[in-house]
């Protein structure tokens, strides 16, 4: 099924499109303010997407049912991946992306944010993506199927600008295995711009400035 969105628009006739996906247990109104922190008036017109993940078991929270990407199965996010679903997830992700192709919009003029497991999904779609995005934001996250990375990734997307933000002190996504997902993706040659802040699983002031900063250099 296609995925339930919230849409925002800075102006007429979008130029560009952000497609931000929330973490777990949350829906698409958790970033929409996004749109008013974020100031993209440098580079026109932008239209957010904020999609709902679908609802679902979750083990790692008892099997409760709730919004999510996919299912965690434990603490030890390297272990047990649900690779299913992962891909359905950056299938359904990838619908956004031609969705916002066939109204025009440019894939180098669109780019992929999220948070937390919003985040291993905006790595795991845009890396694959056949086409060269904008750029690719992940915030208190990590790169999943990071084994499968270097044989699955696009040539289009080798060079794709990657975001990287994350707490020093993130009791959910450990730092160490953030920085771990930083330093492979530098390893296999991506430009990251790397940030981490004194802080939790959240997202913080500074990162805003710093990701707006880098939102109209990409977009720019």
């Amino acid at each position: 099924m296609p995925l339930e969105t919230i849409q925002i628009e800075t102006g007429d006739k979008p130029t560009a499109t952000v497609i931000v996906l929330h973490g777990l247990g949350a829906d698409g109104n958790d970033f929409v303010p996004f749109a008013d922190e974020l100031d993209l008036s440098a580079v026109g017109p932008v239209r957010y997407v904020f999609p709902h993940a679908p609802m679902m078991p979750v083990t790692i929270n008892g099997g409760y049912v709730m919004r999510a990407w996919y299912d965690i199965v434990g603490a030890d996010l390297a272990q047990r991946e649900d690779e299913a679903g992962l891909r359905r997830s950056m299938a359904a992700v990838e619908a956004l992306i031609d969705g916002e192709r066939a109204r025009g919009i440019a894939a180098q003029r669109i780019v992929l944010a999220g948070f937390s497991q919003g985040c291993a999904v905006t790595l795991l779609t845009g890396l694959r993506h056949r086409e060269r995005l904008g750029g690719l934001a992940g915030m208190s996250g990590y790169l999943p199927l990071a084994a499968k990375t270097a044989a699955e990734r696009s040539d289009a997307n080798r060079d794709v600008p990657i975001f990287l933000a994350h707490g020093l002190h993130d009791p959910v996504v450990p730092h160490s295995r953030a920085a771990a997902s930083r330093d492979a993706l530098q390893a296999l040659g991506y430009p990251v711009q790397w940030h981490e802040y004194p802080m939790e699983h959240s997202v913080c002031g500074p990162e805003v400035v710093a990701l707006n900063r880098w939102l109209v250099d990409v977009l720019g």
